[in-house]
């Protein structure tokens, strides 16, 4: 449980903050001030020997915890065997690709192993360009695909585009059902939104593609945008939509897979068939890895050395990923995710209802986005009683990512996977206590 020994942050790690702020640029983030110095489970201790609960899993990366003494003994096992080898076959290799393709729908039969996010989006937007007679690709509003030039083109999110020039042509992109904030989705009903949605898709088309439509590319929920969940309808349209038209349906589970939805992969949760599905943080845990698995029909469209990857499948993320999902499975942490964010979200509810300013709840599993405002009638975004909630559970002891969201009013939340019910309850409780005293303060 929690244990706080001094002022947040505490001397050692303002010391090791101000080297940062010399060194390194501002762009790596604005996250909360804590320096991290060595975590076990949920359980993390900085520099200052302060402990705190996490809610975040490095940006929804450590889905077995931290430090998992299986996983670390098989990492470090292979470290005295061998590190890299470029494009070579090795054992590790082999078996991950194998493990992905057993893991995943029958039909996805191959494994391309790259080492971020990003490079998965990109190899899998190459892969569909090179096996369709097209080149457009649609994306949608608020998407986060990462931040390449390819990737970002892809992606809806402003902050990932504005300042650097022009995206990479060939992108169209789309509305997404944000049900509590889209315009399309105002005064509707869920199938209704769903409808008005997937009708603007030929709308788009008929009116701005140059007729070489290639592929479709969306998040199972869109994360960067505030953990926005589209309703089954939508994407299960969304999935007949592209089979209709003979495109390639890419479904970027990057964040969304490896349980952390209560599925082993967030597909799971509906009848739909993507040809390419992308994989990242939560394969690794804590090692970069990032895959694409898929058909090889889309796949064996590349020909041998047209496209390979210097650390992608490297041995020890390779053994990293396969210790990984072999926790996952012999844990029961996907049952687990799931156990616990309906504890989560009933919890949630339930504040919501003696605090207006919490203004939606979305839940998926241990994916959280909780959306404030400054009421709920009008539903104007409260950025800063966001960051003043999440400040006041650093106090206490509850690590929280920066507030996201397209108006930066959203927590999210993120616990790794073997969260106990008992951690559970002390994080909550220390997350109410924080909101009660934010907008006490705010004088909202």
């Amino acid at each position: 449980m929690p244990k706080i020994v001094t002022e947040v942050p505490g001397p050692k790690s303002r010391e090791i903050i101000a080297q940062a702020e010399k060194y390194e640029p501002q762009s790596m983030g604005d996250q909360m001030p804590v320096v991290w110095d060595h975590a076990e489970g949920c359980v993390v201790t900085d520099v200052d020997g302060n402990e705190y609960l996490d809610w975040c899993s490095g940006v929804l990366v450590t889905n077995v915890g931290h430090c998992h003494p299986y996983y670390v003994e098989q990492v470090k096992a292979q470290c005295d065997r061998l590190f890299n080898c470029y494009d070579f076959v090795t054992r590790p290799r082999a078996d991950l690709a194998r493990k992905l393709v057993e893991i995943t729908p029958d039909y996805l039969d191959k494994a391309f192993l790259v080492t971020t996010g990003s490079d998965a989006t990109e190899a899998a937007m190459r892969m569909a360009r090179r096996v369709s007679d097209g080149f457009e690709i649609i994306g949608f509003d608020g998407a986060f695909h990462g931040r390449t030039y390819g990737a970002a083109s892809a992606g809806g999110m402003r902050g990932s585009k504005q300042g650097y020039g022009p995206m990479t042509p060939g992108f169209l992109h789309a509305p997404f059902p944000y049900l509590y904030r889209a315009p399309l989705c105002q005064g509707k009903s869920e199938e209704e939104a769903s409808q008005a949605c997937l009708e603007y898709l030929d709308w788009l088309v008929d009116r701005q593609s140059c007729g070489a439509l290639a592929a479709v590319i969306t998040e199972p929920y869109q994360g960067g945008a505030g953990g926005i969940i589209p309703p089954k309808s939508w994407i299960e349209g969304l999935d007949r939509w592209c089979k209709d038209r003979g495109l390639i349906f890419i479904l970027d589970e990057v964040q969304s897979s490896f349980g952390r939805c209560g599925k082993m992969f967030c597909m799971e949760h509906w009848d739909i068939k993507p040809d390419l599905i992308t994989l990242g943080k939560g394969l690794g845990s804590g090692i970069p890895c990032s895959a694409v698995v898929g058909r090889s029909e889309v796949m064996d469209a590349l020909p041998p050395g047209s496209m390979g990857s210097t650390n992608g499948g490297n041995p020890i993320s390779s053994v990293a990923a396969l210790a990984a999902i072999e926790i996952i499975e012999r844990e029961g942490l996907v049952e687990n995710a799931a156990r616990m964010g309906e504890l989560f979200e009933a919890r949630f509810l339930d504040i919501q209802q003696r605090v207006p300013q919490l203004g939606d709840v979305r839940v998926l599993g241990l994916m959280g986005g909780l959306e404030f405002v400054t009421d709920p009638e009008s539903r104007e975004p409260a950025p800063d009683l966001t960051r003043a909630v999440v400040s006041e559970c650093l106090k206490r002891g509850l690590i929280c990512i920066a507030p996201i969201g397209l108006y930066r009013n959203v927590i999210r939340v993120a616990p790794p996977l073997v969260i106990t019910p008992e951690q559970a309850s002390e994080s909550l409780d220390i997350f109410e206590e924080s909101v009660v005293e934010a907008v006490r303060a705010s004088g909202l």
